[in-house]
């Protein structure tokens, strides 16, 4: 039995041995034993050459979700122990309070074309899931794991950064997965850091972040002047009281020269 691997899918099969056993080595959940295994969910295991290094560790619970029924009857066939772990269906649209009921890890040779979609589930999750282990593409991970400051440093960054601590793993080359892909791919791994909130109002945080970033070649200033014009609207302020609210410095520094701490309190002035 034989999987094809499918482009609308953004399949592109691991077939490096070494490679996945180094990413499954490299999911260490705090405090997880032979007697208290962790709660963990790998997306798109495919041809399972990374579940098979997980479904023989003892310290972890394992649970598989692939929305491809030939990879699906693949893994069942050719990994009994995934019998009862395996999920058939799309991670964006899973019910993951259905499966978990405390915390869980994530792990998994992310498809590219809907990486930053799982990262947005997993930070919906983020109280629930303390450490995420993923293979992505190359310039995604450097993008992620970016401090300001530079022209990949972006959405993702502050919001990843927000919640997580991020490390860059390793690079895996085109030559380790069928078919090869156009670009290299990259490991990173993800801990959740202390933060219980952001100390200010998260959906104004997230509507500030994506507009500076949305027009980036922008200052502050002009990107965010919508938003600004529309706080002085609900607070009586006239022309000359706006203009002073955004005479402030950081107006006139880009998106990417504030980190997470600089867009908190960015966000601070517009409540």
């Amino acid at each position: 039995m034989q999987v094809r691997p499918k482009k609308a899918l953004g399949q592109h099969f691991l077939t490096d041995l070494a490679a996945a056993r180094k990413i499954a080595d490299s999911l260490q959940p705090d405090g997880a034993t032979r007697e208290n295994p962790a709660d963990v969910l790998e997306i798109g295991p495919g041809t399972g050459v990374l579940s098979q290094y997980l479904l023989e560790r003892g310290d972890i619970s394992l649970k598989m979700v692939e929305i491809d029924n030939e990879s699906v009857d693949y893994l069942l066939v050719n990994y009994p122990k995934a019998n009862g772990a395996l999920i058939q269906a799309d991670f964006l649209k899973l019910d993951l309070n259905r499966f978990f009921r405390q915390d869980f890890c994530v792990i998994g040779n992310f498809p590219y074309n809907i990486s930053s979609q799982i990262f947005f589930k997993i930070l919906d999750f983020k109280d629930r899931i303390p450490q995420v282990v993923c293979m992505i593409q190359k310039e995604v991970a450097e993008r992620i794991a970016e401090k300001p400051g530079t022209k990949t440093y972006g959405i993702l960054s502050v919001f990843l950064q927000a919640w997580y601590d991020i490390e860059y793993l390793f690079t895996v080359g085109e030559g380790a997965f069928n078919p090869p892909p156009k670009v290299k791919s990259a490991v990173i791994r993800l801990r959740r850091n202390g933060r219980t909130s952001l100390d200010c109002d998260e959906n104004l945080f997230r509507t500030i972040v994506k507009t500076g970033f949305n027009q980036r070649r922008k200052t502050l200033r002009n990107s965010l002047k919508p938003i600004a014009e529309a706080m002085a609207e609900r607070k009586g302020w006239d022309n000359e009281k706006l203009a002073e609210f955004l005479s402030a410095t950081v107006f006139s520094l880009r998106p990417e020269k504030l980190g997470v701490e600089d867009f908190i309190a960015l966000t601070r002035l517009f409540q």
